[in-house]
C-alpha cells in the first residue's frame, strides 16, 4: 500500500527557508563562540557579585552604585592578593627543593640502572633496551630543538590569558554599573502588562539558577579548599619533611580547581597528593585516603545540601554541558555550561507550557461550535 503525502510549495520553501536560518545561526555562534564565552563568564561574574554590590552601595552615601561597584572589586583585588602573596612563596620553595634533589634523584637513578642492566644482560633483552633507549634520544632531541618555542609559546598564552581576565573584569564592571539602567529600559519596551510579568518571573528563575550555582559552587569549594590545607596543616605538624606553608598552597589549589565541574577536585586531588608524596610519602598517602573519602561525603551530603535546589538538572544534563562547553570554549566554556544549561532548561520549561496553552486556546472555539451545534440538534 502506497501513501501519497502532497506538501505545497509554501510549505516545502518555509521549512528549507528554517533549516537554512538555523545553519546559518549555528555558523555565526560557533564563529564568535570565543567572544560569547568571555560575555558569558563576564556576565556570570557580574550576576554573582551583583547582591554584594547592591548591599555595600546600600552602606555608602547616596546609595552610589557607581561606589558600591568599585568597592567590591577593591575587596575581590586584595582577596587575589592575598592569596598569590601566600601561595608563590611556597611554589618557590618547592621548585627550589626539586632542584636540590635532582642530584640525589640522578644518583638514585644510576644506582638502579645497574640493576636493571644486570638484568637486561641476564636476559638477552639488550637489543629491544637499546632501540628504546633510541628512540627516547631522539624523541628527547625533538623535543629539546622545540624547547624555545614551547617557552616563546608559553610565554604568549600567559599574555593572552591575563589579557582575557583583564577583559572579563572590565566587562562585568561595566554590567553591574549600568545593569538597572538596561533592565528598566527593558521591561519599559512591554505593552502587555501581563505578558510583561510573565517574563520578569521566568527572568527570576533564570537569575536564581545563575546566582544559586556560582553562590552555591563558591561555598563547596571553599569548604573542600578549607579543610584540605586543615588536613595539611595539621600533617606539616606530625610529619616531617612537609612545611607549613603549603597548607596556603592547597588552599589556593583546591579552591580554583574545584570550579571546574565533575573532574576538577580530582584533578586537584592528585596535584596536592603528589606535591605531598614528594616531600614525604606518608603525608601523600594520608591526604590521598582523606582526599578519596571525603569527596564521597561532598558529592553525597554537602553539595547536594547546598546545590540541590539551585539547578534542578539531570546528571546526563551536566555531563553533556560540561563536554559542549569543553569543545566551544575550553576551560571557561566548562566553568559556564552548568548554569547556561539549566538556563537552557527554563526557557524550553516556559516554551512548552506557552505551546499547551495556546493550543489549548485555539480548542476553545471549536469546542464552543461543537456545544452550539448539540444545541441546536
Amino acid at each position: 500500500m502506497k501513501v501519497k503525502i502532497e506538501i505545497d510549495t509554501k510549505t516545502f520553501v518555509r521549512f528549507w527557508l528554517v533549516v537554512i536560518g538555523f545553519g546559518l545561526a549555528g555558523l555565526a555562534i560557533y564563529s564568535v563562540r570565543h567572544a560569547l564565552t568571555l560575555i558569558a563568564i563576564s556576565l556570570f561574574l557580574a550576576l554573582a557579585l551583583n547582591r554584594p554590590v547592591a548591599a555595600l552601595a546600600k552602606l555608602l552615601p547616596g546609595r552610589s552604585r557607581l561606589g558600591g561597584t568599585a568597592l567590591a572589586y577593591v575587596i575581590l583585588v586584595a582577596i587575589l592578593s592575598g592569596v598569590v602573596w601566600f601561595v608563590i612563596p611556597p611554589i618557590i620553595q618547592q621548585s627550589a627543593k626539586f632542584v636540590e634533589n635532582v642530584p640525589s634523584m640522578i644518583e638514585n637513578a644510576s644506582l638502579q640502572w645497574h640493576i636493571v642492566n644486570d638484568f637486561v644482560d641476564k636476559n638477552g633483552l639488550r637489543s629491544q633496551v637499546d632501540v628504546t633507549l633510541d628512540n627516547l634520544k631522539n624523541q628527547a632531541s625533538s623535543w629539546a630543538a622545540g624547547f624555545g618555542a614551547n617557552i616563546i609559546s608559553s610565554i604568549g598564552s600567559l599574555a593572552s590569558s591575563i589579557a582575557t581576565m583583564f577583559l572579563i573584569v572590565v566587562l562585568s564592571f561595566f554590567m553591574l554599573l549600568e545593569a538597572p539602567i538596561w533592565v528598566s529600559r527593558f521591561w519599559n519596551l512591554y505593552d502587555d502588562q501581563e505578558k510583561m510579568e510573565r517574563h520578569k518571573k521566568m527572568v527570576g528563575r533564570m537569575y536564581g539558577v545563575v546566582t544559586g550555582y556560582v553562590s552555591g559552587q563558591l561555598t563547596v569549594s571553599g569548604i573542600d579548599a578549607i579543610i584540605s590545607g586543615i588536613v595539611v596543616f595539621i600533617m606539616s605538624m606530625t610529619l616531617t619533611g612537609v612545611d607549613s606553608n603549603l597548607a596556603m598552597l592547597t588552599i589556593a589549589a583546591m579552591f580554583v580547581l574545584t570550579m571546574i565541574p565533575m573532574f576538577g577536585a580530582t584533578i586537584g586531588g592528585v596535584l596536592i597528593s603528589l606535591l605531598l608524596a614528594f616531600n614525604n610519602l606518608t603525608a601523600g598517602i594520608i591526604y590521598a585516603v582523606y582526599f578519596v573519602i571525603y569527596q564521597q561525603i561532598e558529592n553525597n551530603v554537602i553539595a547536594p545540601a547546598i546545590q540541590s535546589k539551585k539547578m534542578e538538572i539531570s546528571a546526563l544534563t551536566v555531563l553533556v554541558a560540561v563536554i559542549l562547553g569543553m569543545y566551544v570554549g575550553g576551560i571557561l566554556g566548562i566553568l559556564v555550561a552548568i548554569p547556561s544549561a539549566g538556563v537552557a532548561k527554563i526557557l524550553l520549561e516556559n516554551y512548552i507550557q506557552q505551546a499547551k496553552l495556546r493550543r489549548m486556546e485555539s480548542k476553545k472555539p471549536l469546542n464552543k461550535l461543537v456545544k452550539k451545534l448539540k444545541n441546536q440538534d
